[in-house]
């Protein structure tokens, strides 16, 4: 079964820069670490603050797996730090979907 780990973001509207250039350091670091990135979106119109990012998986299991690459990978750890040197991002939270099958 395919999940996808649906991520909102909160962040410093003062930072949006920032984390539209995380967002973008992501393009190439989440599929080779093993994640289909869906996307990242940016707040464009009302909400100033909010952002999301889609991946999917094959399973939790492949999940898991991308997470320990992820601690391995050295431009995925720097992208890390780079987010938390910066304080762009307040809050995250993660959800894990499945698609309503017929």
């Amino acid at each position: 079964m395919t999940i996808t780990v649906f991520i909102r973001y909160q962040l410093d509207p003062f930072k949006r820069a920032m984390f539209e250039q995380y967002s973008r350091n992501w393009l190439s670091i989440i599929p080779r670490c093993g994640g289909d990135l869906i996307g990242y979106w940016m707040p464009h119109e009302g909400t100033n603050n909010i952002a999301f990012a889609l991946i999917s998986f094959e399973s939790l299991a492949a999940y898991e797996a991308y997470r320990a690459r992820l601690r391995t990978d050295s431009e995925g750890m720097a992208n890390f730090g780079f987010a938390e040197e910066n304080r762009f991002i307040l809050a995250e939270e993660r959800t894990f979907l499945r698609k309503v099958a017929l």
